[in-house]
């Protein structure tokens, strides 16, 4: 059922995406009309909901072979549109954030891609969209950190390492957050 939603979203997606001239931008359109056209109301934005938002943002990773961008690219665009879109319907940005860094590096792994430099997107499009949406961005990085480890740690003891080490020195993101959050994703 999962695989099924996931490639129902991922051909929208190609759908929305093929023959534009910007295709990042697409993307993200695309993967937020998706995440926005999910939920009626904000009651649907619940725990369950989370996980149609962790569904598409894996549709949108998967599409960036289809459309003709890097998977880091479309990781980042899909995490950043999954959040303003959340944000739209009035949902849990935070826990946004952690799905859609989580599904972002699954995605990545399940398609053979480096983990680590997914994981650094990831967290970027989160830091992009928190500023966007108008909100902290200190605990919309913590928790898309926390996502992207927690992913990482599920694939294995390397793939764990390779994502706090390209965390740790990603210059793009706030070290001091990303230590903490790293350290406390391993109570």
């Amino acid at each position: 059922m999962l695989d099924k939603i996931i490639n129902e979203t991922t051909k929208a997606i190609v759908a929305a995406v093929k023959g534009t001239d910007d295709i990042v931008s697409a993307l993200r359109g695309a993967v937020k009309n998706q995440i926005t056209g999910a939920f009626k109301d904000v009651s649907e934005v619940g725990v369950v909901g989370m996980d149609s938002v962790a569904n598409i943002v894996k549709g949108g990773v998967k599409s960036t072979s289809e459309v003709g961008i890097s998977v880091v690219d479309g990781a980042r665009a899909s995490v950043h549109a999954a959040i303003t879109g959340v944000s739209d319907v009035g949902g849990d940005i935070t826990l946004a954030a952690k799905r859609a860094a989580k599904a972002a590096v699954t995605m990545a792994a399940e398609l053979g891609k480096d983990v680590g430099a997914v994981a650094v997107s990831s967290v970027e499009g989160a830091l992009k969209a928190a500023e966007t949406v108008g909100v902290g961005t200190t605990q919309v990085v913590s928790s898309s950190v926390v996502g992207a480890v927690k992913a990482a740690d599920a694939i294995g003891t390397e793939a764990g390492a390779a994502v706090r080490k390209a965390l740790l020195s990603a210059s793009s993101l706030p070290k001091d957050v990303v230590e903490k959050a790293i350290s406390g994703s391993r109570k």
